[in-house]
Order: C-alpha cells, then structure tokens, then sequence
C-alpha cells in the first residue's frame, strides 16, 4: 500500500518501510508520530479512500542539511557580505499506512524492561566481611575528562640529542647556538 503525505509544504509518496527526508517537526529521535494529511492512497492502480487513514512514522534522526553558501556583492563598490545556511530536517521511517499501523510500535516495547533489571543485582552488592560498614572509606566522584588534565601535558618530554650528547632544552628542535667565535688563521700569527 502507498499513499501521498503532505508534510512542510511539500509532497512524498511513501509505503511502510520507506525513509524519507522532511522539513523540520517537533519530536526526538524515537519517537512516532502521524502524519495526517494525506492527499491519497491506494494500493497497484487501485485507489482507496483517504477518510481518516493517517501514517505512522517514527522520528529516526533530527538533523541539518549540507552548507548553502550566501554570497552578495555589488560591483565597483566595496561590498561584499558571506552567509551560510544549514536547513534543519528530520529523518523519517514510516512505520505503516492506515490499518498497518498496530503492527510495528508492539514490537518495540518488550525491549525496554530488560536492562534496568540487570543493573539491580550490581548494586545491591555488599561490602567485604572483615570490614565494617560504618568505617567503609567514601568513594569520590569521579573527575570529568574535561576537567582532569592531560597526561601529556603532566610528563616532560624526553630530552633532544645533538652531536651524541643529551641537550638540556626539550621544547626546542634546536640545542644551542654554534659559537660566534671565528677560527684562528694562519694570516694573524
């Protein structure tokens, strides 16, 4: 079965299974939602009546399209001005046309139950025996990554080697400056 939606001003013909692009609509990825205008259905060249039939579609991603570039200038006059543009869109999965509906969203409810049920037995672990439990040491919170610093930044680097020996400088590729003394001539003694 097909029908023709009308969503964001423009029109798509969709069939249970398809992936289309819209106009940006209210919603989180996962969700479902229905789509209820449509403009007509029917199923080969056999047309059907689009009294009350909606469609059903769940929200696979709200995303932006590619960068327009807008770009104006006027000539012999200095003016220049440079905008882009990136159109937000939602990614639709249409789920199923008028009766084909109930279906598909059953399904997808008897996966939710199962991890909040695994997390349960870890934390109702207790602490050792030879320990008491009122002079258990408190845990810390943990740090966030952005606010522990950088392990590299914590170690120095190892030092430059120049001419066989280790140079003192780590930060810089170059060890020392050659000396300013110029050679002793056989002119001078």
């Amino acid at each position: 079965m097909f029908a023709v939606v009308r969503t964001g001003g423009k029109q798509y013909r969709v069939a249970a299974g398809d992936k289309i692009v819209v106009e940006k609509l209210a919603g989180e990825a996962g969700d479902t939602i229905q789509l209820g205008d449509i403009l007509l259905a029917g199923e080969g060249s056999d047309l059907r009546s689009t009294d009350g039939l909606t469609v059903a579609a769940e929200i696979i991603a709200q995303a932006k399209a590619d960068k327009v570039i807008v770009f104006k200038k006027r000539r012999r006059h200095n003016y220049r001005r440079k905008k882009g543009h990136r159109q937000q869109h939602t990614i639709l999965r249409i789920l199923g046309i008028g009766d084909q509906q109930a279906e598909k969203p059953a399904k997808k409810a008897k996966a939710a139950p199962a991890p909040a049920e695994s997390a349960a037995p870890a934390a109702a672990a207790t602490p050792a025996p030879d320990a008491p439990a009122a002079e258990a040491p408190a845990k810390k919170p943990r740090a966030k990554k952005a606010d522990a610093p950088a392990a590299t930044e914590a170690q120095p680097a190892a030092p430059l080697k120049v001419d066989g020996a280790e140079s003192p400088m780590t930060d810089s590729p170059v060890a020392k400056k050659k000396s300013t003394k110029k050679p002793a001539s056989d002119s001078d003694a």
